[in-house]
């Protein structure tokens, strides 16, 4: 079974948040990672757009599929991990950690309530593998 961090929020679409005040960092599970195979890139939005909860921000290509990435909250890219620019393999080594893909500012931190816990996540995987 894969790791989930205890402190993290998970989507339905297999992103996590880790939320601290107003702002939040978003990246795919390790669960989303191990479904995809390897990453050989990411398409990522640019600093200072806006999305609604649910919207498409970018992609995750492997070698298996691409992947459309979606945020479950709504929000203002306040920046993004070019490393990932040239490492897209950091999505599959940490996916939890140096492979978070942005980092939001909450438009309405009240979406967040939605989101499962690590625990709920962990059943979700178990109810779709």
């Amino acid at each position: 079974m894969a790791n989930f961090p205890q402190t993290f929020l998970y989507s339905s679409e297999h992103e996590w948040l880790e939320v601290e005040e107003e702002t939040a960092s978003l990246g795919i599970t390790d669960f989303a990672q191990s479904e995809l195979g390897d990453v050989v890139f990411v398409e990522l939005p640019s600093v200072g757009n806006s999305f609604a909860e649910g919207d498409e921000i970018g992609t995750i290509e492997s070698v298996k599929a691409v992947a459309e990435i979606y945020t479950p909250v709504s929000g203002e890219i306040i920046e993004i991990n070019e490393d990932l620019d040239d490492h897209p393999e950091m999505v599959n080594q940490d996916p939890h950690g140096s492979g978070w893909l942005v980092r939001l500012r909450l438009a309405q931190p009240d979406e967040t309530a939605s989101l499962m816990n690590a625990e709920d996540y962990g059943r979700f995987v178990e109810s779709v593998e």
